[in-house]
């Protein structure tokens, strides 16, 4: 799901010395940590046991470590060249034979934990975890970088649904946004590091649109996720829907103004507005569920 291309050097994993530390560093921490927390709170909501909930975040943090270990392993020999200082492979901290092991042991434990959670609910996660690995070895440098990420986002509320009994998809609805925040969520992990990513030969979809472009676009696919969120369950839409859906309009409108002169600011708007989208989703609006 998540595959961060910034330096690992903000990670809370500590100094990264030794290869405990070193794995830690890249296994891009952050991004683990949220999206076990998302599917974990998602189970939570939708009714899974105890002994579910704790098989759906295991199995969602095995897929994620794999993902991340994955992404600094293939991408050690362009770090390398580029002196990317705060990759613990660049920094000695790890060898790429050990980030590599790292990333199919973890590979290995998500395969058996994810089909625990039920058969197609199993497959539809490693479908997504798949979408990662591909992200990393094949797509990452080209116009189709965003639809592992699309894929993958979409696939949390269904792997969290089919995995009750009568394995029921979530709704549609829950289905669009969570690929609408997967698109908004690769623009927003790569805004930051365009310029440097034209400047290794990275030309992923973001890198082509160029850092204005990106930045003009990222609120979009948030603020549409946002619109199914608070629009998409049977019903008018309440109170509390539509102050949020008032509020990530102002945000993504404040940033996209502001962010020409200050481009953190437009990418701070678009992670509150991704906030929001979450919050809409685990507030109970988002998890309704289909027929199976």
């Amino acid at each position: 799901m998540g595959t961060p291309e910034h330096s690992t050097t903000g990670d809370t994993a500590g100094n990264g010395t030794g290869p405990v530390g070193g794995l830690g560093r890249a296994c891009h921490l952050g991004p683990v940590v949220a999206v076990t927390s998302l599917a974990a709170a998602l189970a939570v909501i939708a009714g899974r046991g105890t002994g579910g909930c704790v098989l759906v975040g295991a199995a969602v943090m095995t897929g994620q470590l794999s993902v991340g270990w994955c992404n600094d392993a293939f991408d050690a020999r362009r770090d390398t060249a580029a002196g990317r200082h705060g990759k613990p492979v660049v920094d000695g901290a790890i060898t790429v034979t050990q980030v590599w092991t790292a990333a199919y042991a973890a590979l290995a434990l998500c395969v058996p934990l994810s089909l625990f959670c039920g058969l197609w609910a199993g497959a539809v996660h490693l479908a997504a975890v798949g979408a990662g690995w591909v992200y990393n070895v094949l797509l990452k440098a080209t116009r189709w970088s965003w639809a592992p990420y699309a894929l993958a986002f979409a696939a949390l509320p269904a792997f969290v649904a089919l995995g009750l009994p009568g394995h029921p998809w979530p709704a549609w609805w829950v289905v669009g946004a969570g690929a609408l925040l997967g698109i908004g969520a690769h623009l927003g992990d790569v805004l930051p590091d365009i310029r440097g990513d034209l400047a290794t030969g990275v030309r992923g979809w973001p890198q082509r649109l160029g850092p204005d472009r990106a930045r003009l676009l990222l609120p979009v696919p948030l603020v549409i996720a946002s619109a199914l969120l608070a629009l998409g369950p049977a019903g008018p839409p309440g109170r509390r829907e539509m102050v949020a859906l008032t509020v990530v309009l102002l945000v993504a409108v404040t940033g996209t103004v502001l962010g020409r002169r200050w481009e953190r600011l437009a990418f701070a708007t678009a992670i509150v507005v991704a906030a929001v989208d979450v919050t809409l989703l685990l507030s109970g609006i988002g998890i309704g569920t289909g027929p199976p």
